[in-house]
């Protein structure tokens, strides 16, 4: 996990005089140890620098359950938070309490709980994907392929390397999906040709980077470690890499991340607008129009729920109350979009 400046300065706005208090050195080395997402960290430092915040910067030691209550009722009634928000800033005090200071919290009572809104997902008609596809073009339209025809997260599809992709059995294999879950999902027949044309152009900007020196790409965990020439091999690559070559912060070593989301973000965006659909759609739309379809089509829901890497089947019965209808061999829902329109 890389540190900012600013942060570095003032993470939790504590101790002004230091540059890294133990609290915020110590919480980051316990997400490190648990390998805890960087989004997740992200979002539990900023929870608990609020709740610091509000209690005037004392240290957490010094405060009991009472003192969690009044912030988490604080963000209810004042700040009017979603019930998601409300939670998520609890697991984040809870995990500081538990996994940092190794202090556990006793039972919380009494805490005004934010109002839990009941939404259904914004789910698009086969046509109207067919017409935000007709609008991207290149790695945009085949990105937008996988979030619909593969059910992928937005930051799953952007990712993914290589060796993700099984371009003979037609599988995508997710690593460290959300809940750090790997899963296989389909590979739609329709992005294929596009995506080996796509492919062989990343490839050959790779060989040009590692002949110039650089092409080294961040590895997961300890692999670079373990394999120190692994970071240059082809296999490791990201499949949508971004247009510039990257230095990593750690090393000083120049490759290339994968594509910033909100590149691909506006790009939907725009391609919305030029369609004229007034729903409100993003990058997610197209994995919830994915179960949708899917179970429209009569698959059952469990293995609708294992495609999307959903834990709970509850989760995944959101989109629809239609259950155990069969279907063994699973179809992309791309593969049954208009033609005419493709990656290039």
């Amino acid at each position: 996990m890389v540190i900012s400046s600013d942060q570095n300065r003032r993470p939790l706005g504590l101790f002004v005089d230091q540059a890294t208090p133990l609290l915020y050195t110590s919480l980051i080395e316990t997400f490190q140890v648990r390998h805890y997402s960087p989004r997740t960290a992200e979002a539990y430092v900023h929870w608990i620098r609020r709740y610091l915040f509000y209690h005037q910067f004392k240290h957490p030691r010094l405060l009991k359950e009472s003192d969690v209550n009044h912030f988490l009722t604080h963000l209810a009634v004042n700040e009017t938070v979603s019930a998601s928000t409300q939670n998520q800033a609890l697991s984040a005090i809870l995990f500081l309490y538990e996994h940092v200071l190794k202090q556990p919290l006793d039972r919380i009572d009494g805490v005004v709980r934010a109002r839990r809104s009941k939404r259904l997902p914004v789910v698009l008609t086969v046509d109207e994907v067919a017409r935000i596809m007709a609008h991207l073009k290149g790695d945009k339209w085949l990105i937008a392929m996988l979030l619909y025809g593969a059910g992928l997260r937005l930051l799953e599809s952007l990712r993914l390397r290589v060796k993700d992709l099984d371009l003979q059995r037609l599988e995508i294999t997710v690593r460290q999906g959300k809940g750090d879950k790997d899963r296989i999902t389909m590979l739609p027949r329709s992005t294929l040709e596009p995506l080996q044309r796509h492919l062989a152009v990343v490839e050959s900007i790779h060989r040009k980077d590692v002949e110039e020196g650089y092409g080294r790409v961040d590895l997961p965990d300890a692999l670079a470690r373990k394999y120190p020439n692994a970071n240059r091999e082809w296999r490791w690559q990201y499949v949508f890499p971004q247009e510039n070559r990257w230095r990593n912060p750690r090393t000083n070593e120049q490759g290339r991340h994968h594509m910033d989301e909100s590149l691909m973000q506006r790009a939907v965006a725009l391609a919305v607008r030029e369609t004229g659909l007034t729903k409100r759609v993003t990058c997610h739309t197209f994995r919830h129009s994915f179960a949708t379809h899917l179970l429209a089509n009569g698959y059952d829901i469990r293995t609708v729920q294992e495609l999307l890497g959903h834990s709970d089947v509850r989760t995944t019965m959101i989109y629809t109350h239609v259950l155990n209808r069969g279907g063994k061999g699973v179809r992309s829902p791309a593969d049954g979009l208009a033609k005419g329109f493709g990656g290039d």
